[in-house]
């Protein structure tokens, strides 16, 4: 069973564009928009699993330049 989970992302000033354009290059990046509120980002990955999702998130989006901080909300149905 696929595991999706939505990353919420802060973004440095003026990076939202690189930053989303390099996301949507990952693999296991469903989609990602920009959006309004406290965090920049929402992206939408799916993976095979909690320790793939895991991977993605700490070893490939959160090195991602201009990316600060994430939150990963797992869906939990």
């Amino acid at each position: 069973m696929t595991t999706k989970a939505f990353i919420l992302i802060e973004t440095q000033v003026g990076r939202v564009k690189e930053v989303t354009t390099e996301l949507r290059r990952l693999e296991g990046v469903v989609s990602c928009d920009v959006i309004t509120g406290p965090f920049d980002v929402i992206a939408l990955i799916e993976s095979d699993d909690m320790a793939s999702v895991a991977d993605l998130v700490t070893g490939q989006v959160q090195g991602v330049h201009g990316v600060i901080r994430t939150i990963t909300c797992v869906a939990a149905g």
